[in-house]
């Protein structure tokens, strides 16, 4: 069976989010292709002060 096709994304079309925590833009990496939607957090340094900001 084939796997479903996911979009392909050019540098020029990346989408991007808001940071939850420090509100700085980031965009799509590969790594986060399968979880985008999950992505909160620009950085491991965000998403590991989540508890410390109250959120």
């Amino acid at each position: 069976m084939a796997k479903p096709e996911r979009p392909r994304y050019t540098k020029a079309n990346l989408p991007s989010k808001v940071c939850v925590i420090c509100a700085r833009p980031f965009e799509w990496r590969r790594k986060w292709a399968e979880c985008w939607d999950e992505v909160k957090y620009c950085s491991e340094r965000c998403r590991q002060s989540r508890s410390r900001s109250g959120s």
